[in-house]
């Protein structure tokens, strides 16, 4: 193996094949790791700081692994509900009970803040049996959490801390970024080199210190959630990522800031639209211990644009693809790997659009006005209002749970219109992509701002997975009171 011998000359990926192999001789296995691989895999921990493993399957391997390998069947684990969907998943394949780690909201911009220390000293005094801790920090948006913090609570429970920063494994390069979460204390890191850093798409690390984690334990389920024939196209992209960190890692991160440091100048003269890096500068908000600077959150709050709105207007007159959409903001995600003229292009066209949005010459129908995030001080610190509840993601308000999520996808279900959900228990999870963060889980009673979240979702054109044609959604069959 493979079938096609590397004999494809001639066609469209020829190169691709010529470095396509299995595990012949010489070339070591991923799930045994004694050769090149596991070389590769001592590299990466030079450079990270932990032990080292390479994910084939994306970091949903390795929070999957993760996740298993801390918490057995009954298990309680105390996790962000602004978790990627994977979290959710290996609690559900675990057999463990979560309950949830709730971050501060940013309101002006609408979205979420960091998850706090004193957020985590509630949950493990309201649930003393935790058996670990899940966080994502950076969120999607760049938000980075204490994690320092946090680790220090949760080590005197005796208990291990993970962390996904798959959206973060760029900051162990420059001092400029925040600290990375194995450097922190974190016992368990997940890493997408392939988000921020230059390496094929699917290609993460995982790494792990200290001795809170079982690590048989933690390879067996690496092997379970991995594919038993890895790609070694996949993990040449890794070593060559390594590879280009080691000889040019400092100056690629030397030219970003020197660009980035423009573009944000630049900014600061935007009135309509709003980037949440350049009004923070260098102040910490209550909601938010630090932002890596590499995510540039646009707010269109208080315009007459969705965010929705402005990620289609960047595409489509700009030529530019932002990363994803929110209600109020679009988020673009900028990395060592970027151009000056990549900086360029996005700072001429949101100029350009904030000028037409001052003048008035740029309307869009079916927003509403929303307020600004400005900074106001106190105890010399900047802060930000923390919102009603009904701003915030429908899932921020607690929502109630008749069933574990194992437990729930157990049973029989049903395809009703999401109209008539409010009282049913959802019997699949519902989210929006990206960032795959649930909106809904298995087991979770249906509300009615749920329903009419995802009806509005579906009418700005989001990405809403789990939802079914007409507008279904999957629910028990039986009806319970909830």
């Amino acid at each position: 193996m493979p079938g096609h011998k590397r004999n494809m000359a001639g066609f469209p990926m020829e190169a691709f094949y010529e470095i396509d192999i299995t595990e012949i001789d010489g070339f070591d296995n991923l799930h045994c790791p004694q050769g090149i691989l596991l070389d590769i895999m001592k590299r990466a921990q030079q450079l990270f700081g932990a032990e080292s493993y390479m994910l084939v399957n994306g970091s949903t391997a390795g929070i999957l692994s993760a996740v298993s390998a801390v918490v057995r069947r009954g298990d309680r684990i105390l996790m962000a509900r602004n978790c990627h969907k994977s979290a959710f998943h290996g609690v559900m394949q675990s057999g463990g009970h979560a309950a949830y780690l709730y971050p501060d909201y940013l309101e002006g911009y609408g979205l979420c803040g960091s998850v706090s220390p004193r957020e985590v000293e509630r949950g493990l005094r309201e649930y003393p049996e935790t058996r670990a801790v899940f966080l994502t920090s950076p969120t999607y948006d760049g938000i980075v959490s204490d994690v320092a913090a946090i680790a220090s609570l949760v080590h005197e429970k005796g208990i291990p801390l993970i962390v996904d920063e798959a959206h973060g494994a760029h900051f162990a390069l420059d001092r400029r970024f925040p600290d990375s979460a194995v450097s922190l204390g974190a016992d368990i890191v997940i890493h997408s080199i392939h988000k921020t850093l230059p390496a094929l798409t699917q290609t993460a690390l995982l790494h792990v210190q200290g001795e809170l984690v079982d690590r048989r334990r933690l390879r067996h389920f690496l092997s379970v959630y991995q594919t038993s024939s890895p790609s070694y196209i996949l993990m040449a992209g890794i070593e060559q990522c390594l590879s280009l960190l080691e000889e040019r890692g400092a100056a690629l991160c030397e030219r970003f800031f020197r660009w980035n440091e423009a573009f944000e100048r630049q900014m600061e003269k935007l009135v309509s639209l709003h980037i949440l890096s350049t009004e923070m500068g260098n102040n910490q908000s209550r909601e938010i211990f630090a932002h890596d600077t590499g995510k540039k959150v646009i707010s269109t709050a208080g315009t007459a644009m969705t965010g929705k709105q402005l990620y289609d207007l960047l595409l489509h007159r700009y030529g530019l693809q932002m990363e994803m959409a929110g209600q109020d903001y679009v988020t673009a995600i900028m990395t060592i790997m970027d151009t000056e003229d990549g900086f360029m292009r996005l700072g001429k066209a949101l100029t350009e659009i904030d000028s037409q949005l001052k003048a008035g010459t740029l309307r869009e129908k079916g927003k509403k006005s929303a307020g600004r995030y400005r900074p106001r001080t106190e105890g010399g610190r900047a802060a930000v209002g923390s919102g009603k509840a009904a701003d915030r993601p429908v899932w921020m308000n607690g929502g109630k749970a008749a069933y574990d999520m194992h437990v729930a996808m157990e049973h029989e279900w049903e395809e009703i219109p999401v109209s008539e959900s409010p009282g049913r228990i959802a019997a699949g999870f519902i989210h929006i992509y990206p960032p795959g963060i649930p909106l809904i889980v298995p087991g979770e009673v249906f509300t009615e701002e749920t329903a009419e979240t995802l009806l509005s979702c579906q009418e700005q054109g989001f990405m809403t997975e789990g939802m079914q044609e007409n507008n279904k959604v999957c629910v028990i069959g039986e009806e319970k009171d909830a």
